[in-house]
């Protein structure tokens, strides 16, 4: 019997990959599909190679049933959600994977597999996608030419817009104005521009992700905020007027305020974003306060895409232990603000 309303086709249509086949990305994704909920939040398409979606299940010990389908292009019309469907690629031979090793072949299936994914999105066939944990080394191995994977999805889908990853964790998000770049650069690189396109960006986002007015903050650079001058001067030269110049355009977002103790204010629950100066300012506190439930969120693209904020984790793959909570934390943020930004039909 056919038990699919017309809501149902309302849903986002939600990829999902297995991420670097030598990692924990497909037992999560076995694990996160074994969820009874999951298929009621979203039309949900699984991409990947089938011997690898096997392995994964099976090192899960669990067994998910997936519906085959042809190509992604023929996922929004399902007639039946009840399961997921399973868009199956051959990217990589079981040979080419030795667990628990960033290898080139690794690497170019997850270009493979991503890629596929972001062309169904620039089709409209797609509203967003949620990857299991992938490896930058790998993937520059198997020929990715960008710093991250960041980068090389925005030249994918032409994005000329600023754009920056978020990392999450719970109600809690932060943005970052320098990302992968050495420490010693990244003061170079704060400037008004960027610290207004990141707390826009971030701004925009937390309200696709169901925030109708977000308490955003902007966190100092220098030790004790700069001193009022006598441990640097990017506070008052630079992100302080960064801050006027959003309140005045009508953004109502503060600071700066010290980066040692804005923390203190998101844990206490008066912020729902913390727009950081560089990597590390933001990651290590996210990180400290909740390793193994934290997402990313790739900012300023056309479609949402988010991951675990953690990484492959080699040293534990094939055993069965890997922990769902983050992907499951990044699975529903993409249900969400596919929901919110999905392409009508």
């Amino acid at each position: 019997m056919n038990t699919t309303t017309h809501t149902d086709h309302h849903r986002p249509v939600v990829a999902l990959t297995l991420g670097d086949p030598a990692g924990i990305g497909p037992e999560l994704i076995a694990k996160l599909l074994a969820q009874t909920d999951v298929c009621q939040r979203a039309n949900v398409v699984l991409v990947g190679d089938p011997w690898l979606w096997e392995q994964g299940q099976q090192v899960a010990g669990l067994h998910v049933s997936v519906e085959p389908v042809d190509d992604l292009v023929d996922v929004r019309g399902r007639a039946h959600m009840e399961m997921p469907a399973f868009v199956a690629m051959n990217t990589v031979a079981p040979e080419q994977v030795h667990r628990g090793q960033a290898e080139a072949a690794g690497g170019t299936s997850v270009l493979k597999v991503l890629d596929a994914c972001m062309d169904a999105a620039l089709a409209h066939d797609i509203d967003a996608i949620c990857f299991a944990p992938l490896n930058k080394f790998a993937m520059k191995l198997g020929g990715m030419k960008h710093e991250d994977e960041l980068h090389h999805f925005a030249t994918h889908l032409g994005v000329k817009n600023y754009f920056c990853e978020f990392n999450t964790l719970g109600h809690l998000w932060t943005s970052r104005v320098s990302s992968h770049v050495p420490l010693k650069d990244a003061a170079g690189l704060l400037d008004k521009g960027r610290i207004k396109d990141a707390t826009r960006l971030i701004y925009r986002s937390l309200q696709a992700n169901g925030i109708e007015a977000p308490k955003v903050a902007v966190a100092g650079f220098n030790p004790h905020n700069g001193d009022g001058g006598t441990c640097g001067r990017e506070e008052i030269d630079i992100i302080a007027p960064a801050v006027k110049e959003l309140n005045d355009e009508g953004l109502p977002v503060s600071g700066p305020y010290p980066a040692d103790t804005i923390f203190l204010k998101a844990r206490d629950g008066e912020l729902d974003a913390i727009v950081t100066m560089y990597h590390d300012q933001g990651q290590i506190a996210i990180k400290l306060m909740g390793f193994s439930q934290g997402v990313t969120v790739q900012g300023g693209l056309p479609i949402p895409i988010t991951t675990p904020a953690h990484g492959t984790a080699y040293d534990i793959a094939g055993r069965g232990s890997a922990n769902v909570s983050a992907i499951a934390n990044a699975f529903a943020i993409a249900c969400r603000m596919g929901t919110a930004l999905r392409t009508p039909v």
